[in-house]
C-alpha cells in the first residue's frame, strides 16, 4: 500500500466539512465515491476520513500506522491487480505497469467474507477500493450484490473515470467530488511542502511552468519537481536559450543522452518549449522541438535526434 500521508491537505474547504460532519453525527452512507483527477488527493483524504471513523471508537495510538501498513482488523484495500503465471499479484507489488491490471471477480467476494467477520476495534468495518474504475464485468456486478446486501460495512471507491463504473454502483454511493487545484492553490502546496526558496529568485519561471504542466494535480506538480530536480544543472543552463554554438549542442546532446532517462527527456523538451516560447515567440522552435518528442517516443537514437534538431534550431538563428 506504500506510504500515504494521511495529514493530506484538503483545499476544498466544502470536502473537509462534509466529511467532518459525517464524522461528527456519524451518519455514513453505505458506499462512497471519491472522483476526480489523478494525483489530486483522494486516497490519502479517504485515508484520512478512514483514521478519523476508527479514532472515535478507539484510543490506540496505533490506529493511523495499522491503517498505513494495511493490518487494521477492520479495514481493508483492494487495489488493481496482474494475474502472472496464474498468481494475482497486487499492483503495488508489482514491477509492470500496463493496461491489462484489473479488480477481479475473486477480490470482491473476498470482500464478503471480510464484512462477515465481527468488528474487533471499530463498530464499522471498512472497504477502500482503489481505481474503482478497473471493476471488470464480472466484479461489477458482485460488487452491486454486496452493496445491496445490509452490512456493517463502509465502502470507499476511488476512481479518476466515474463514466466507467456502473450507473447502478453509482447510485448507491454518495459521491465526493474532488476537483482540479488552481495556480494559486498549487503554489501554496508547493510552498508548504517543499523548501520554495530553492526555486525562487531567478527561477519564477520554472515555477510557474511546473504549476502549468501540472494540469490542477498536487501529485503530477510533486513528480515534475523531482524530474527538475534529477536533471543536472549543467544541462539545465545549457537549454535556458537555444544553443547556436556547434561543439556545445554536441557536448549538450551527448550529456543528455548519458545522463537522462527518456521520460526525463521528454519532460525537458516540455520545459524548455515553455522557456523558448515565453523568451523568443518562435512557433518553428515549438514545431521542431515537438518533432524531437515524436523522435524519442518512436525509438531514434536519443543522442542523434538532439543533435539534429538541436542543429537545425542553431542554423535557423543564424
Amino acid at each position: 500500500m506504500g506510504e500515504p500521508k494521511i495529514n493530506y491537505p484538503l483545499v476544498n474547504d466544502a470536502i473537509r466539512k462534509n466529511l467532518e460532519n459525517i464524522i461528527i453525527k456519524k451518519v455514513f452512507s453505505n458506499g462512497y465515491i471519491f472522483y476526480g483527477p489523478v494525483g489530486i488527493g483522494k486516497k490519502e483524504t479517504a485515508l484520512q476520513f478512514i483514521y478519523s471513523i476508527f479514532k472515535q471508537y478507539s484510543s490506540s495510538s496505533k490506529i493511523e500506522e495499522k491503517i498505513n501498513k494495511n493490518n487494521h482488523p477492520d479495514f481493508l484495500y483492494i487495489e488493481p491487480t496482474h494475474l502472472i503465471k496464474g498468481k494475482l499479484i497486487n499492483r503495488s507489488e508489482s514491477e509492470l505497469s500496463n493496461n491489462k491490471e484489473i479488480i477481479r471477480i475473486d477480490q470482491i467476494r473476498f470482500i464478503k467474507k471480510f464484512l462477515s467477520q465481527k468488528s474487533i476495534e471499530s463498530e464499522k468495518k471498512i472497504v477502500l477500493i482503489d481505481d474503482a474504475h478497473l471493476l471488470n464485468e464480472a466484479s461489477s456486478n458482485c460488487l452491486l450484490k454486496t452493496l445491496e446486501e445490509p452490512t456493517n460495512g463502509i465502502f470507499i471507491l476511488l476512481t479518476s473515470n466515474i463514466n466507467k463504473i456502473l450507473n447502478t454502483i453509482i447510485s448507491r454511493c454518495q459521491l465526493v467530488r474532488f476537483k482540479s487545484y488552481s495556480s494559486q492553490e498549487l503554489k501554496v502546496f508547493m510552498k508548504n511542502n517543499f523548501d520554495f526558496a530553492k526555486y525562487k529568485e531567478d527561477k519564477e519561471l520554472d515555477i510557474q511552468y511546473l504549476i502549468n504542466s501540472s494540469s490542477g494535480s498536487p501529485g503530477k506538480l510533486i513528480d515534475n519537481l523531482k524530474i527538475l530536480d534529477a536533471i543536472p544543472e549543467e544541462i539545465q543552463r545549457s537549454l535556458e536559450l537555444p544553443i547556436t554554438d556547434y561543439l556545445k549542442i554536441l557536448q549538450t546532446s551527448k550529456l543528455i543522452s548519458e545522463k537522462l532517462e527518456i521520460n526525463q527527456q521528454i519532460f525537458l523538451i516540455n520545459f524548455i518549449q515553455n522557456k523558448w516560447w515565453v523568451k523568443t515567440s518562435n512557433p518553428n522552435l515549438i514545431s521542431k522541438l515537438e518533432n524531437l518528442k515524436s523522435h524519442l517516443n518512436n525509438y531514434v537514437q536519443p543522442r542523434l535526434a538532439w543533435e539534429v534538431t538541436l542543429l537545425n534550431i542553431s542554423l535557423e538563428d543564424s
